[in-house]
């Protein structure tokens, strides 16, 4: 072969790799494990976003490293450099879902049918049916409620609803190990999913926690609207707002009428609230008024019924001030008599 064959071909092969080409349209290239570089390559320019196989090849023979597993999007222009450095990378195509605290399988399920990953129904189903997961943390669950840790997750496109309950039910474990929750913990979690849904503000968790546990010592009802909510939830009853009628129905989440924890959890917690379960305050506190959307911006805790009450005169005085100026506050009473210091509607505190 003369010289200048070689310059020629040294030159195209330097044209080919770092020539950037733009694919006619948004690809996905799915990189299964153990594939070869042929095959890689093969798969690039079949989807049309290297010019040439041979081009990536030679690419990752100047780059000498390792090409990993995942599905890959392309929609700008690149060169066969640019994409070896991204397979090599790792740099996979995936999909965001943020499940805020406080979220229930509901809210989670309607998140991820929006991200287009499943649908809500699908997703449900399954939380039910993969209860193994938690075998040994709650052995008689009904589902995988409280066990979804709420975080951003990163999603492929084509993940199953099992694997997407695998990875988050992965991730309560982690958070369960950091703040020493011991199994069996159906008891700790379903405490901590009432403190996640009574008030967003982390630092009073611990003393909603006291309140909670200091009622249950001297057999009191909890009285929250929360766990009234998800029964309602469950028996397809839930209207958007409490109503007065509904403190009176009769199921098994009603901690107007039933003493004690309700059966489980109602929402799933995050790190602050398990924390504040497993370790609540020390107090004497038996009632409160939740923060919610209180102008003062924080809760009203009580030892007696009648400072309890005049916390409610005084927080419905602020919502009052705060409705003449500004649009309703959705705002709650907790741990009340309802003849005495609960209004006869409720709108649903909204998922933090």
């Amino acid at each position: 072969m003369s010289l200048l064959a070689v310059f020629v071909l040294a030159g195209l092969g330097w044209w080919l790799v770092t020539s950037p080409l733009a694919p006619p349209e948004e690809r996905f290239v799915e990189i299964q494990p153990g594939s070869g570089t042929l095959v890689i390559a093969g798969q690039l320019e079949e989807s049309g976003v290297v010019r040439s196989r041979y081009a990536f090849v030679l690419a990752k023979l100047l780059r000498h490293g390792k090409l990993k597993a995942g599905e890959y999007r392309f929609t700008e222009a690149a060169t066969p450099f640019e994409i070896y450095d991204r397979i090599a990378r790792g740099d996979v195509f995936t999909i965001p879902v943020t499940i805020p605290e406080g979220s229930n399988l509901y809210d989670v399920a309607a998140r991820l049918q929006a991200a287009h990953l499943f649908s809500a129904e699908e997703f449900l189903q399954t939380a039910q049916e993969q209860t193994a997961l938690i075998s040994d943390l709650d052995p008689g669950a009904a589902s995988l409620e409280g066990y979804l840790f709420p975080d951003t997750y990163l999603f492929p496109r084509h993940i199953t609803p099992e694997q997407a309950l695998q990875k988050m039910v992965r991730r309560f474990r982690q958070a369960a190990k950091s703040v020493g929750l011991q199994p069996p913990t159906r008891s700790m979690v379903t405490l901590a999913s009432l403190i996640e849904r009574e008030t967003p503000i982390a630092e009073e968790r611990p003393l909603v926690a006291s309140v909670f546990e200091n009622r249950m010592e001297k057999g009191m009802p909890l009285m929250t609207d929360p766990s009234v909510i998800y029964g309602l939830e469950l028996a397809g009853l839930w209207r958007g707002k409490i109503y007065a009628s509904d403190l009176s129905l009769d199921t098994p989440y009603n901690t107007y009428k039933h003493v004690g924890l309700p059966p489980g959890p109602v929402s799933n917690p995050g790190l602050t609230s398990l924390k504040a379960a497993e370790h609540p305050a020390q107090s004497n506190y038996l009632y409160f008024v939740a923060a919610s959307a209180d102008p003062s911006g924080h809760s009203r805790f009580a030892t007696t019924l009648d400072e309890h009450n005049r916390n409610v005169a005084v927080y419905r005085k602020a919502e009052k001030a705060a409705t003449q100026s500004a649009e309703p506050p959705v705002v709650r009473s907790k741990k009340t008599s309802p003849a005495k210091a609960r209004p006869k509607k409720h709108r649903r505190q909204a998922v933090r």
